[in-house]
């Protein structure tokens, strides 16, 4: 499917562009950003070479990851980056996951980015089952995934090398029959 445009109330899923690069780095380089993520914080030139690589398989068929552009409405402004790829291991499953700009933190554009995303996976999709994992110590991540309808399913031991050491992740997850229920 391809291009993915998905909008709510204030905020839009597009696909990324090469000239969406120092946006992404705003997130992907940010150290406070990238904190509970799975990776350190990025160069430019990593962050050109992710955005690259997602405009590139935007086109593949079939298409199997959707890198997208977390986008504001109102000023047209990328704040975050979203992903859905598809899980290999389940069938019509996908992993996702979710970042956005620290300054665009705390007014609820964390759930709103994760119902495009869910409604884009079980709508456009037809998934039965979309999963992400987070760090332990990201609260702000599980209070965002369970207000979006997601529920807490489990740890994933020793899952993520970061910072020198291993990092447990904390798997939240919803199925198509949940999301039916949520939207009604």
């Amino acid at each position: 499917m391809y291009p993915v445009k998905r909008t709510s109330p204030r905020l839009e899923l597009r696909e990324l562009t090469i000239e969406d690069v120092d946006a992404v780095l705003a997130i992907y380089g940010s150290p406070e950003a990238t904190e509970h993520l799975s990776f350190e914080p990025r160069t430019r030139e990593q962050v050109g070479e992710t955005v690259a690589r997602s405009v590139t398989l935007a086109t593949a068929e079939p298409r199997i990851e959707y890198a997208l552009a977390v986008v504001e409405r109102d000023t047209n402004d990328l704040i975050g980056f979203g992903r859905l790829a598809m899980d290999p291991h389940q069938q019509r499953a996908a992993t996702f996951g979710f970042a956005l700009r620290p300054d665009a933190w705390g007014v609820g554009y964390g759930v709103e980015t994760v119902r495009l995303l869910l409604g884009f996976g079980f709508e456009e999709l037809s998934l039965h089952r979309v999963w992400g994992a987070r760090s332990p110590l990201n609260e702000a991540s599980a209070k965002t995934m369970t207000a979006a309808g997601m529920v807490e399913e489990g740890t994933i031991r020793g899952h993520i090398w970061k910072a020198g050491r291993w990092r447990d992740s904390v798997v939240h997850a919803m199925l198509e029959d949940e999301w039916r229920a949520v939207c009604r």
